[in-house]
């Protein structure tokens, strides 16, 4: 999993808004809609970046339609140690 979160953090472009989105989720499970008014963003990006985190298992949605609520997978919570060491050092 570390290999996967620091691809997807920090191995990009878009890491740090990822690692934004990831933050925020962490703090409470939110949708897209949410994310992007709460962070800010552009509503297609935060889809995007969505999209990127749960098709790399690092977020998980409550259900697959509109409006559904975001969360760090289980995965990705037994691992935090290595996403705020990422975080850390992308600030």
């Amino acid at each position: 999993m570390e290999p996967v979160l620091w691809q997807v953090l920090a191995g990009t472009r878009g890491g740090p808004n990822r690692a934004r989105l990831l933050r925020a989720l962490d703090e409470r499970p939110r949708n897209a809609n949410q994310l992007a008014e709460d962070l800010d963003l552009a509503y297609k990006t935060v889809r995007h970046h969505l999209d990127v985190l749960e098709e790399n298992d690092v977020v998980e949605s409550t259900e697959q339609t509109y409006g559904a609520v975001y969360l760090p997978t289980e995965r990705t919570r037994d691992n935090w140690e290595t996403v705020e060491s990422i975080i850390d050092q992308l600030e």
